[in-house]
């Protein structure tokens, strides 16, 4: 293998060492760093540059796959020093500096091969098992994140919130009491609709006197990409935001970055409230080993970056103050060039994934674990419930069974909900488990985010379906992936509920009737319920917040609104819709069927359940039986349930309230034909149109008169 070329940066770090005068100061009064501090401090900044060194050395012989480096910004191991390891930590991708000083307080780890066995995508890489390069490490209470910029802020809020409410609530955290949550990113994210959501929420909490033990660090370089950030952008929007403390500091200058982050770290410590840590960085080498820096940045530009190099300057720090020469500052550099390099040829052979069932086991087993789940409901009250009475006494239920949940939502307090599901619920559990957050759809799941992963079992509500899709990267982006990107080490449990899907009769339009499921339905590894009848309401209710205590499940659990309050199935006053509380279990991935019919079987589920049934009590009058089958779970679907009544029949017609197109029905054919399924097949679907307000609704969705006629026509084709 060649051997590491020297970069420009590399070469002025020894250039300008070298020529330093010996010192003897002292350092400035009232500063908390001391020698060994500094020295620590220093010997994590050389370990993360040589580490982005080795980073770009290792894709030059094609055995390296990750090339965003920390140059610039390795001053927030300063940052680390000032925490304490068990303060939980959402980073920013140019932390190498901050992981490094802090794996260097715990003891057994070993933070060069750690982010080495991520760059070449290791199998025994610690936290991911290769399938990203993280930052993040259970023993070091880093939680990881994804590349996606200010996502993780949300998250961070739910972990500051979990920290009080948890003790509270007399249930266990995955934090001490008195923890701070750190959560660092770049200027350009700061900008991001995000970031700006979460730190308003932090502060719209901190306001009501409610405990938020945030920092939020801004690494500030000047730049994201190619796009600067306008020079005192930063500072002008949050150093004087009413109810965020600010501190600014250089990071460059490790005295000044310390003791400003020591500052801030015991503020948010003593007052449990958020501040904003505003560290101004440089970068170096570029965003990415791919990136072409003169491109878009003069020669001079990049070049009068080096007199901010954090690493020269922690070396000028040191030899000024007489704790080593230049020679030895040099030696200890050159030093950790051979650690790293070494560690680096070591790993750079080492097995990876190779197989997709070797890179999808973390959701397999999950899933697997999840629909092992049986949990059976507490039984009949013998009263005839409706499907929002069910999910309410559902609700009850868990509440009462899990001291550590909490549900949560816009209006779910004291009105109870848009629809009057959760009507009662905080009169019965308290305003610490069942309260209102403010109008953000990102801040309510993150907030769940944060709870899950610090040891709570939260039920978040979406108001309306429509509204998912302001937030939805929260689920695809972040709850989604923890379990995959931490190998399960880290998990954050949830129950997500959302009232959605067509038909309401009084209210609609399209935000309130939405029926697109296409975003969430693909997400890997998301439970999704869909239940229409009371009784199964409950059971599978049950089920997600039993899969996501156990398993650490993220499960969507959709409510179709027009069902909440229906009594009736086939004739006004026959109560057929209607039903006691469940007795039984409803594990996840099993159907129900309704009928024995032997002429046709129809696949549905939500609305279309309702439907179904009533165009199947239509077609006895034609002689026509039909099986009607409520699919319940549209992820994973119950694909042996599903292949077992179709080939009872020969004839399926799959009924989808959904879209044509991106509709839960594609995805029902496409199982059916790939598990041998050899019969008739037709499907029926919502157009391809957002729901227009009143009556025009009813022409772009699926009517009962559409699926009677599609079922007719399959039933009596001739073979």
């Amino acid at each position: 293998m060649a051997r590491p070329h020297r970069e420009s940066i590399d070469e002025y770090f020894t250039t300008t060492v070298s020529a330093l005068p010996a010192g003897s100061e002292s350092w400035p009064a009232g500063s908390a760093l001391t020698d060994e501090k500094a020295l620590a401090l220093f010997d994590a900044q050389l370990a993360s540059r040589h580490l982005d060194l080795a980073a770009r050395w290792l894709r030059s012989q094609g055995k390296g796959f990750y090339t965003i480096g920390s140059s610039g910004h390795e001053g927030n191991a300063a940052v680390a020093a000032a925490l304490r390891p068990t303060d939980p930590a959402l980073l920013h991708y140019r932390s190498g500096g901050f992981y490094l000083a802090r794996a260097a307080q715990v003891h057994g780890s070993d933070p060069v091969r750690d982010v080495l066995l991520g760059i070449v995508a290791a199998t025994t890489e610690p936290i991911s098992g290769g399938r990203h390069k993280v930052f993040g490490r259970h023993d070091l209470g880093i939680i990881p994140q994804t590349s996606t910029i200010a996502s993780h802020l949300p998250r961070a809020l739910g972990v500051a919130f979990s920290i009080a409410r948890a003790r509270k609530l007399d249930v266990t955290c995955a934090w001490p009491d008195d923890a701070v949550t750190v959560c660092s990113f770049g200027d350009a994210s700061a900008n991001h609709s995000t970031a700006v959501g979460a730190i308003n929420a932090a502060l719209h909490a901190a306001y009501q006197g409610l405990p938020m033990p945030l920092l939020f660090v801004c690494e500030d370089n000047g730049i994201g990409i190619s796009t600067k950030t306008p020079r005192g952008w930063v500072a002008r929007t949050y150093a004087h935001r009413e109810g965020l403390e600010y501190f600014a500091a250089d990071g460059c200058d490790v005295t000044d970055a310390f003791d400003t982050a020591q500052a801030a770290a015991n503020w948010v410590r003593s007052h449990r409230k958020p501040a904003f840590l505003h560290l101004r960085t440089v970068r170096l080498m570029g965003h990415a080993g791919s990136d072409y820096e003169p491109a878009y940045r003069r020669p001079d530009e990049i070049i009068a970056d080096y007199d901010r190099d954090p690493v020269v300057n922690t070396a000028k720090t040191l030899i000024a103050h007489g704790i080593l020469t230049p020679a030895e500052a040099i030696e200890r550099y050159e030093a950790k060039r051979t650690e790293v390099i070494g560690v680096a040829r070591e790993v750079s052979d080492l097995p990876q994934l190779d197989s997709a069932p070797a890179v999808t086991r973390p959701l397999r087993d999950n899933l697997d674990e999840a629909r092992a789940v049986t949990v059976t409901p507490g039984g009949p009250d013998g009263d005839a419930l409706t499907l929002a009475l069910s999910i309410n006494r559902a609700l009850k239920d868990i509440l009462a069974e899990h001291p550590e949940a909490i549900v949560f939502g816009e209006d779910v307090a004291r009105k109870g909900g848009v629809y009057g599901v959760t009507r009662g619920l905080q009169n019965t559990a308290g305003p610490a488990r069942v309260f209102d957050t403010l109008l953000d759809e990102q801040t309510i799941l993150g907030l769940a985010l944060g709870a899950g992963v610090s040891g709570l079992l939260p039920i978040p509500e979406i108001q309306y379906l429509a509204y998912l899709h302001n937030a939805a990267d929260q689920i695809r982006g972040e709850g989604a992936t923890l379990q995959f990107f931490s190998n399960r080490q880290y998990r954050n449990p949830m129950v997500v509920r959302i009232a959605g899907y067509g038909y309401q009769k009084g209210f609609g339009g399209h935000f309130h009737n939405d029926n697109s499921i296409a975003a969430i339905r693909d997400i890997p590894g998301v439970v999704i319920a869909s239940p229409a009848r009371p009784d199964d309401a409950a059971a599978m209710l049950h089920t997600c917040a039993a899969a996501a205590k156990s398993a650490g499940a993220v499960c969507v659990y959709l409510e179709p609104i027009a069902l909440y309050h229906t009594k009736d199935l086939y004739e006004d006053g026959d109560s057929e819709w209607l039903a006691p509380y469940p007795q039984r279990p409803v594990q996840i991935g099993r159907a129900r069927t309704y009928g024995e019919g032997a002429d046709l079987t129809i696949l549905t589920f939500g609305n279309g359940v309702w439907m179904s049934l009533r165009v199947a009590r239509r077609l006895e009058r034609s002689d026509i039986s039909a099986r009607v089958v409520d699919l319940r779970w549209l992820a994973p679907l119950p694909v042996d349930d599903m292949i077992r009544e179709a080939n009872a029949t020969g004839r399926v017609l799959i009924v989808d309230e959904t879209r044509e197109t991106g509709g839960v029905g594609e995805g029902v054919l496409a199982e059916l034909l790939s598990h041998g399924y050899t019969g008739r097949v037709d499907r029926v679907a919502s157009s391809d149109s957002f729901i227009p307000l009143g009556d025009a609704a009813l022409q772009v969705l699926l009517s009962e008169d559409t699926i009677e006629a599609a079922a007719v026509k399959l039933a009596t084709e001739r073979a």
